[in-house]
């Protein structure tokens, strides 16, 4: 099962999007998206939500408890 660190990552590169870009969207320091694709920290429920809308895709998707 992939982590949500490699789905996040994978879901960016999907989009040809940059971790700059991705945190600028999403209102963080690109530290912090690396930090979340690297899984060494997991963000909140308001920024969950912003990642679940930003790439058209479910919370629990991103969670790991269905697939899409």
């Amino acid at each position: 099962m992939e982590s949500f660190g490699e789905k996040l990552k994978e879901l960016r590169k999907e989009r040809n999007c940059g971790q700059i870009q991705l945190a600028k969207e999403l209102g963080v320091g690109k530290s912090i998206i690396s930090l979340w694709e690297l899984d060494k920290c997991e963000p909140t429920l308001t920024n969950l939500i912003k990642i679940s809308q930003y790439f058209g895709v479910s919370i629990d998707f991103l969670a790991g408890l269905k697939d899409e």
